[in-house]
């Protein structure tokens, strides 16, 4: 369970991130709502992972989730440059957090 909590808490962290665009400096009342409800459920999510997982662990694979989805939704939803190298940038860091995945006790 600890590992569903983390792989939630990346997806909020996700929509969280993203939402910051839509606020538009908080300015914008339900995108800014809904960015700090994603904010606020992505840590509380976090901290029940932070219960079984070193913190470590946890929060690069967090942090790893987020930035591979932002990276992702920045292709798709901004038309943000998906250069070959931008492209490995990602991949190395999913292999990343795999890895640490793999070696977590």
């Amino acid at each position: 369970m600890p590992w569903i909590y983390l792989l939630l808490a990346g997806i909020f962290e996700i929509g969280f991130a993203i939402g910051l665009k839509y606020t538009e400096g908080f300015t914008r009342l339900w995108p800014s709502i809904g960015t700090v409800a994603a904010a606020a459920i992505s840590l509380w999510l976090l901290t029940q992972a932070l219960r079984t997982i070193p913190v470590g662990t946890a929060y690069a694979i967090w942090t790893g989730i987020g930035a591979v989805g932002v990276a992702t939704l920045g292709l798709v939803l901004f038309s943000e440059s998906a250069s070959p190298a931008r492209l490995l940038c990602i991949a190395l860091i999913v292999s990343g957090a795999i890895g640490l995945k793999l070696t977590s006790a």
